[in-house]
C-alpha cells in the first residue's frame, strides 16, 4: 500500500500522516479561517511508534502524505517471551506483537480480550485495548463494614497482576471495571 498525496483539507481524526519519514496519527483537528491571514489546520498528532503527542499547525491546502493503515480486531491469546500472541478470529492466524507496542496497557491485557491492532505494510504499529475492561480482584485488604462512601481508597491487585486503587468497600473476588488508559477504577460489576 503506497502513500497518497493529499492536502491538509483532507485531514480527519484517525488519519495517518507521513511527516519526514515518521508516521503520525491525527487525534484531533480543527480548520481555522481567521479574519486576516491565510487559513490553517491545527492538529494534535501522536507518533505511531513512540506514542509522543504533539500539536502541529499546517497551512490550509498544503500537500501532505497520507498513509494507508489496516486496522484489524485481534483477540489476545497469551504471552510468549518478548511478544504477546494475538489470534485473528477470521483466519485463526497467530500474530506475534512485540511487548513494547502494547506498553503500559499490557497490565490490563486479559486472555480473550479483543484489541484493535493497526498495521502498515504488514508491520504492526499500535495496539488499542478497549476503553475499559472488567477484572476480578485477587487481593486487597478487607473493607471496613459500613464504609460505603467514596471517601477513601485502598490498593487492590486484579487478575492480570496490575495494582489499582479501589474504594474501601471492594473485596477480594469482586469484579471491577477499570479504565485501560489510566488504570482508574470506574465501577463494580455484578
Amino acid at each position: 500500500m503506497s502513500n497518497v498525496a493529499q492536502t491538509t483539507n483532507d485531514i480527519k481524526n484517525g488519519s495517518v500522516l507521513n511527516l519526514d519519514g515518521q508516521l503520525w496519527t491525527v487525534l484531533k483537528f480543527q480548520h481555522v479561517k481567521p479574519g486576516k491571514g491565510p487559513a490553517f489546520v491545527r492538529t494534535t498528532i501522536k507518533n505511531v511508534l513512540s506514542g509522543k503527542i504533539v500539536d502541529k499547525t499546517f497551512n490550509a491546502g498544503m500537500k501532505v502524505d497520507f498513509e494507508t493503515v489496516d486496522n484489524r480486531t485481534l483477540q489476545y491469546s497469551y504471552e510468549d517471551g518478548d511478544n504477546f500472541v494475538f489470534m485473528d478470529m477470521e483466519t485463526y492466524d497467530q500474530i506475534f506483537i512485540p511487548k513494547e507496542l502494547v506498553g503500559d496497557k499490557a497490565k490490563f491485557l486479559l486472555e480473550g480480550t479483543d484489541c484493535v491492532v493497526s498495521f502498515h505494510d504488514g508491520t504492526p504499529l499500535n495496539v488499542d485495548l478497549p476503553g475499559s475492561i472488567v477484572l476480578t480482584v485477587t487481593h486487597t485488604e478487607p473493607g471496613l463494614q459500613g464504609n460505603r462512601s467514596n471517601a477513601g481508597t485502598k490498593p487492590a491487585t486484579v487478575e492480570t497482576g496490575a495494582e489499582i486503587q479501589v474504594p474501601l468497600f471492594i473485596n477480594e473476588g469482586d469484579r471491577v471495571k477499570v479504565n485501560t488508559e489510566d488504570g482508574s477504577y470506574t465501577g463494580r460489576e455484578n
